[in-house]
This record gives structure tokens, sequence and C-alpha cells, in this order.
């Protein structure tokens, strides 16, 4: 199965961390790639800590919010190798790419080499894609879509990002 968090809310990348304890909890193994992300964050600690799952950043130390650099290009443009690596070793029962809707828009990688390597998945892997913007064609072969949006955030009054909660 395909599943698709998107839209501009808070929450994609939690939904997709909490799949990733559920199914660690089971005993499952997890493989997730970080597009875009590259920072050290409060919940690396936690899932490091956990041996059936396996989780890498492929992005700069700082989210992008400008043009990407060839450096953000190589970066991503690695992470969809190992993903592609985790798919054909058959290793992972879930794989998720956190944010790989976000380096499809940003042309970090290529919509054609996500679909390239979504129709290599094995029926018995889930595969979880997070990130604003997700493709209408993501969209279209996704077996589920789930939109978070924002109604209010309490960014807009100033509040910066907390230690637990955001990062």
């Amino acid at each position: 199965m395909i599943q698709v968090y998107t839209g501009n809310g808070k929450g994609k990348t939690t939904a997709a961390l909490g799949l990733t304890l559920r199914a660690a909890g089971c005993g499952l193994k997890v493989y997730i790639a970080q597009f875009c992300k590259g920072r050290q964050t409060s919940e690396l600690n936690t899932l490091k800590k956990i041996k059936n799952i396996k989780i890498e950043q492929f992005g700069s130390c700082c989210f992008i919010t400008k043009t990407p650099t060839q450096k953000d290009i190589s970066l991503a443009r690695q992470g969809l190798i190992k993903v592609e690596e985790a798919i054909k070793s058959k290793a992972y029962d879930m794989i998720i790419m956190d944010e790989a809707n976000l380096a499809i828009k940003l042309n970090l990688i290529r919509l054609k080499d996500i679909l390239t390597a979504i129709k290599k998945i094995p029926d018995s892997t889930e595969l979880i894609l997070t990130g604003r913007d997700a493709h209408p064609k993501i969209v279209e072969i996704a077996d589920l879509v789930s939109e978070v949006k924002e109604k209010k955030h309490y960014y807009n009054k100033g509040i910066k990002a907390r230690k637990g909660i955001e990062e």
C-alpha cells in the first residue's frame, strides 16, 4: 500500500513517525529517508535506539527556503539511491520517504524517478510519502491520501520551533 500525507498543516511527519512506532512495536522493520532535512531533532534520539528502525537524512542543516543549491540536489539524489537500495533489499516492511513531495516540488528529485522506484515496491512493503504539495500523479497512485490543513498556527504569533514539539 502507498500512503501520502500532504497539505500545509503541521503533522505530516508526525503521522509517519506514529506509523513507524506502531510498525516497530509489532516487530516490523522500517527504513526512513528524510529528504530536505539534515539537522538533529529530538525524534532521532529515540528512533536510533530502536533496533528495527533505520533513519537517514538527506538534506542540509537548514530547511530549504530559497532556491535549492547543488548540494541540496546531490543530497536528495543520494537519498533516492538509498531508498532504491532499501526497496531492492526487501529487508524492510515499511519505507518512509519523509518530505519526498517537497523534494519533487523543489526539483531536487525527479517525479519520474520516484514513480520508477514506487513501481519496484514489493506488495508486502508499506510506502509512506510525506510533504506539502503532493504531485497529482503521486496522489493518483496512492491507496490512502490524507491532507493536513492549517487552520491556525502559533508560528503566526512569532513562536519559534520548540524542543520536543517541532524539534
